[in-house]
């Protein structure tokens, strides 16, 4: 049976970590995390979050090992929606990383993560 994006977006919330963006800030402050941007370089580069690096998600899996080999070390992904980092995040548990969360909130919150590490 195929199935839907709203199908495969549920499925794929069951084996990941959700985090609002205020939370994950407090994480990152104290853990040295990874922020990662899975939107598209233009979306990046239009709105990006102190501190992210943009890896597009249609190349995550090409690109991650040459930015983080430590299976263990955090990882926070965002993109607009959650959409794309909830499949990305699914996609690099599979891979091997134990420690990635996704950032569930819209954009405007993600922007304003650095004023909740403070």
């Amino acid at each position: 049976m195929l199935k839907t994006l709203p199908q495969l977006l549920e499925q794929s919330k069951q084996n990941v970590q959700l985090l609002t963006a205020k939370k994950a800030a407090q994480e990152m402050s104290q853990n040295k995390g990874l922020l990662i941007d899975v939107r598209e370089s233009a979306e990046h580069f239009a709105t990006p979050a102190i501190g992210a690096i943009n890896i597009p998600r249609g190349v995550l899996e090409m690109k991650i090992l040459e930015i983080e080999k430590d299976p263990e070390r955090p990882i926070y992904l965002h993109c607009a929606s959650s959409l794309r980092a909830t499949l990305a995040a699914e996609q690099l548990a599979r891979m091997g990383y134990t420690n990635v969360s996704v950032i569930t909130c819209k954009m405007d919150e993600i922007l304003k993560m650095h004023q909740y590490s403070e």
